[in-house]
């Protein structure tokens, strides 16, 4: 589950638990809305160290300096342009 997936949890949990005034026999919605709360937030907090423990720095790569590289004439067609 991703992480817009937890906050669609989190909504759902907030809507059931305080905009609700539903009565449904054997099933308490303000429980089941805090529910998905918790299970909204503890995957938000699972994604977000998931991928601070994924981003890596990359020190920068020193530049290729090519010693031994062909030296472009300049006679109209080496470079392909006629230039």
């Amino acid at each position: 589950m991703g992480l817009g997936g937890c906050i669609i949890l989190i909504a759902v949990g907030a809507i059931l638990t305080f905009a609700t005034d539903w009565d449904m026999e054997g099933v308490n919605l303000d429980l089941v809305g805090v529910i998905f709360m918790i299970v909204g937030l503890i995957g938000v907090t699972t994604f977000s160290s998931i991928a601070r423990r994924r981003r890596v720095v990359m020190p920068p790569s020193a530049p290729v300096i090519d010693e031994d590289g062909h030296h472009h004439r300049r006679d109209g067609y080496s470079d392909g342009y006629g230039v």
